[in-house]
């Protein structure tokens, strides 16, 4: 596997006008040995989140849009396969992710993922809807716990929620203290409040379902071991929503994980994939990308 420094050297040995294809052309070889290696179609989502730190979250992280990249990766595929997704995203809205994932399992059966580095928040909502999880040393889920905007910064539904509830307790208790708590409740409202249990409800109920129906469906007790795991990747226990689940964490939650170590060449390209996409964020206006092992490619520019 050639290393970050290397695959650099190696483009900047390349025309400047020539190096945008050569990124593809690499990238796609790589998807290509993937699929040949998995017997499974291929799907590359990736994000510029880290590269590009300036661009604001909506554009990198999941949204609607980008359902339109996976429709067109997914085109020509052989769906008598399944499906291998590669996917490494800050994560996003949750209802984004559940219009991708509910388009994939309409087309393929069997869905495994591999995570290079980072499927957090609505990145590990799909993971927890496949049927495996192919995880390295380095790879991290996160918490699924839905986090709101609220005047352009974004809040914990979980502690919105919390803050009510405070403030009933306290008001309850001495109501001189209403006077204290106005200006914060003011400043969300009573239907925040509303939005934020519906969030909560939302995603810890979408996960859920999809344990239920494709990771869990052989185990004992399903429908108790799904509801479990969800609730523990939607709580707000956690302490941080960007806190790192590493495998070993999540195999204690009983979630089928495969470790990447374990197929060496497997573990080659898709690290030499990841790190094409990140040199490729890092030097283009490209910031999140869709690629396929039939060739095809979407690309969402700045």
């Amino acid at each position: 596997m050639p290393a970050w420094s290397e695959l650099q050297d190696r483009l900047n040995s390349i025309e400047p006008e020539d190096r945008g294809s050569f990124l593809a052309g690499a990238s796609l070889d790589y998807i290509s040995q993937i699929a040949e290696r998995y017997q499974r179609n291929v799907l590359y989502y990736a994000s510029g989140f880290l590269q590009k730190p300036q661009v604001p979250g909506l554009f990198t992280s999941i949204n609607m849009e980008d359902v339109n990249g996976f429709m067109a990766g997914v085109h020509g595929h052989d769906f008598n396969k399944g499906l291998l997704l590669i996917l490494h995203t800050p994560g996003g809205m949750a209802e984004a992710a559940q219009t991708i994932f509910d388009y994939l399992r309409s087309k393929f059966r069997a869905i495994d993922i591999v995570i290079p580095t980072y499927a957090m928040s609505a990145g590990t909502m799909i993971a927890l809807g496949c049927d495996r999880i192919v995880l390295g040393r380095q790879s991290q889920l996160g918490p699924t716990d839905p986090q709101l905007i609220v005047g352009n910064r974004p809040f914990s539904a979980h502690s919105i929620v919390e803050q009510f509830e405070e403030a009933k307790i306290n008001i309850a208790g001495n109501p001189v203290l209403a006077h204290a708590w106005a200006p914060v409740l003011r400043s969300f409202g009573p239907a925040l409040l509303q939005e934020a249990r519906k969030s909560i409800s939302y995603g810890q109920t979408l996960v859920q379902n999809w344990l239920e129906k494709y990771m869990f469906a052989d185990s004992q007790n399903t429908p108790a071991l799904a509801e479990r795991v969800a609730e523990y990747f939607g709580s707000d226990t956690h302490g941080s929503h960007g806190k790192r689940i590493d495998r070993e964490e999540a195999k204690l939650q009983h979630l089928k994980i495969i470790d990447l170590e374990d197929d060496q060449g497997l573990q080659e390209e898709v690290l030499s994939l990841y790190h094409l996409s990140t040199i490729a964020f890092e030097q283009g206006p490209a910031m999140k990308t869709v690629l396929s092992s039939n060739g095809r490619m979407w690309v969402k520019n700045m």
